[in-house]
């Protein structure tokens, strides 16, 4: 039940027709409050502490899908997010498919001849066909040999005892900041090849599709078919439920996936590993709101496994694995990322100011014409990254720049193409006739430009230059070697054969002057992202980001030091007292309820309510930050106040948040 006053364990008694089936981790149906309700078996006793349990009433599956380890992790989970155990295992374990099911744990029927009648079915203990494949007992039966030549790790001077120490069945903690061109994917199925080589089971979370599918591709080529696999909610509800049967039998010592891969059951874990964690995608937006990050690490001090998290960026919350001594950073030599690293150039410093005085109100400044058209000459493809979707996403009046509003709802207006009239992005009216309710004029003019009419523009400039787009309607994987323009949104960037020429970061003001406590991490880590796509100095690559070359997260981007920002911006949460370096909860809902709310909360010494920051619908926001010694305290006391409220039923619902990733 996810109601907070019902999250606890209940006892019911097991009919004999049903003591063989109802094994823990099984699917059950109960009586609760009158009602026939889901349930899961945790554990079987010989007696229980109630005066007059009910009994069980029957057994979904006696396939025991939650493993022992899983729900002792959504447990962990639901206590540090202050949420409840039925919404994790919500996110933990798929809805069930009877004919996947089935189709799986029935073994396919022999003839049987009358010389040798075929045995009778062996029927595990715990109901699972839990037998490895033939590949993982040879692992299992030598632990420690066959570990995989370091290969690009070399490149790093931790590199190679990271992967000597997973191959010998240790559990090192990394963080991992990539190099420029790294094939992150191949370097991640090394990693999981040496873990495997120790006799153990490796879990990789990427933040989308396409990452996985790469991810796919190179532990294929690595381990083998058959040895990993792809689990994620994109697949449907029975392809995801087959592939989860699949990690649940340890058919397979490897699983990798995007978030929902975040619980899957591995047999003896010793990998836990996510890619570019900074991605908001790893963020669950079902309650609790669990982190991708934040499970994967709980499961590794859970399970004693070793831990990465790599990415071309760096988040504050992996630097302070860092300073804690609980990881340790995997980073190149100096003269080995100036090897790798592109030409990195702003248009915003003194110099280029001087030769372009237009360059600082310019979206396209001459160093970045230049250097898309010298690429284009040398028959290089060429990057341009815009923050914004779309073709006009945002119009102003041409007369006074008022940003042009929906006459009816007051949403933000926008064009969708140069021949249409605008339209509003809120309630989707067209405004034909639009006028300015401050000086009457009908003209107007882009605020924001959006990838589409980049597209055009460029493809204007210039002619006879294929132009391809990539974002939320069609994202590209790949594009070829050639001269070419890709406009892209952040996010969608397609890989180019080669490396591209040039890329060019445009409209940065959008992502720096978010109102975000994240906003300079972000654009710094979706730069990095694009910018990694580019060839070496040496071979032409060159970048060109359209911003102040004095801005924090652009001197990172022009040193290539992800390490040296992500300290930085510890430090000024450190002393700000932002998460990481504390943790916090929003509580958000009708001012009445949040209030209430609090009143009942026994919060730990020391902590602060601050706000209350407005929110939508009418809502508010008060955010609660306490020391991260007392994390656990402040999560247990918002739960149970919580649970007062669900138990007297009150009418008005709160969101409860552990360390959101928007605090404002």
């Amino acid at each position: 039940m996810p109601l907070p006053h019902l999250d606890r364990l209940f006892d019911y008694l097991v009919p004999a027709d049903l003591a063989d089936d109802a094994v823990p981790g099984a699917r059950v149906k109960v009586r609760f409050a009158g009602q026939l309700v889901d349930g899961w078996v945790l554990a079987r006793a010989d007696r229980s502490d109630h005066p007059k349990p009910l009994y069980l009433t029957k057994v979904v599956s006696p396939v025991p899908v939650l493993a022992p380890e899983v729900a002792r992790l959504a447990r962990a989970v639901a206590d540090r997010y202050a949420g409840s155990l039925a919404d994790v295992l919500r996110l933990a374990v798929p809805p069930r498919h009877a004919r996947v099911e089935k189709e799986i744990l029935t073994p396919p029927a022999e003839p049987a001849t009358a010389a040798e009648p075929p045995p009778p079915a062996e029927t595990p203990t715990d109901g699972v066909a839990a037998t490895a494949t033939e590949a993982t007992r040879a692992a299992e039966a030598s632990p420690g040999k066959g570990a995989p030549d370091p290969g690009g790790w070399r490149d790093y001077p931790a590199g190679p005892a990271l992967l000597r120490a997973l191959a010998e069945g240790r559990s090192p903690r990394a963080v991992w900041s990539a190099l420029p061109g790294e094939e992150w994917a191949a370097r991640y199925a090394t990693a999981v090849a040496a873990t495997v080589a120790s006799g153990r089971g490796a879990l990789v979370v990427v933040a989308d599709g396409r990452d996985l599918d790469r991810l796919d591709a190179a532990l294929t080529a690595t381990l083998g078919v058959g040895r990993h696999v792809c689990l994620s909610a994109a697949l449907g509800p029975a392809r995801r439920y087959r592939a989860f049967l699949t990690a649940r039998r340890s058919a397979a010592p490897v699983v990798i996936g995007t978030r929902a891969a975040m619980f899957a059951p591995v047999a003896r874990l010793g990998l836990v590993a996510v890619w570019d964690d900074g991605d908001d995608l790893h963020a669950e937006p079902r309650a609790p709101y669990p982190h991708a990050r934040e499970v994967l690490l709980t499961r590794a001090q859970l399970d004693d496994a070793a831990a990465l998290v790599g990415g071309f960026a760096r988040t504050a919350e992996a630097q302070l694995l860092v300073e804690t001594g609980w990881a340790r950073e995997v980073v190149a030599d100096r003269a080995v990322l100036r090897a790798r690293t592109p030409a990195v150039a702003p248009t915003g410093d003194d110099p280029q100011l001087a030769r372009d005085p237009g360059a600082a109100t310019a979206r396209l400044p001459s160093l970045a014409w230049t250097a898309a058209r010298e690429a284009l000459r040398a028959d290089l493809p060429v990057l341009v990254q815009v923050p914004r979707r779309g073709y006009l996403p945002s119009v102003a009046c041409q007369d006074c720049r008022t940003p042009a509003r929906c006459p009816h709802c007051a949403g933000p207006l926008a064009l969708a193409s140069a021949g249409r009239p605008p339209a509003c992005r809120w309630c989707g009216r067209v405004a034909a006739a639009y006028a300015c309710p401050h000086c009457g004029g009908r003209r107007l003019r882009a605020s924001v430009t959006g990838a589409r009419r980049t597209a055009e523009e460029l493809g204007r400039a210039f002619p006879g230059v294929p132009v391809r787009t990539s974002g939320r309607e069609e994202v590209l994987a790949d594009v070829p070697g050639g001269a070419g323009l890709v406009i892209a949104t952040p996010g969608a960037e397609p890989v180019a054969e080669g490396g591209y020429g040039a890329v060019l970061l445009l409209d940065t003001w959008a992502m720096l002057t978010r109102a975000d406590l994240r906003a300079g991490e972000e654009a710094l880590r979706r730069w990095t992202a694009a910018a990694a796509l580019a060839r070496p100095a040496a071979a032409g690559g060159r970048v060109v980001v359209v911003a102040d070359g004095g801005l924090a997260p652009v001197q990172a981007l022009l040193r290539w030091d992800p390490g040296w920002f992500a300290a930085r911006e510890l430090a000024e949460r450190r002393e700000l007292g932002f998460p990481p370096a504390v943790r916090m909860a929003s509580v958000t809902g009708l001012p009445v309820a949040v209030a209430d709310l609090l009143a009942q909360a026994r919060l730990p010494d020391g902590a602060e309510v601050l706000g209350p920051v407005p929110a939508d619908d009418d809502r508010e926001r008060m955010l609660v930050r306490v020391p991260r010694a007392r994390a656990a305290a402040m999560a247990e006391a918002l739960h149970t106040a919580a649970g007062v409220r669900t138990a007297r039923k009150a009418a008005e619902p709160v969101r409860l948040q552990v360390d959101p990733l928007a605090l404002f």
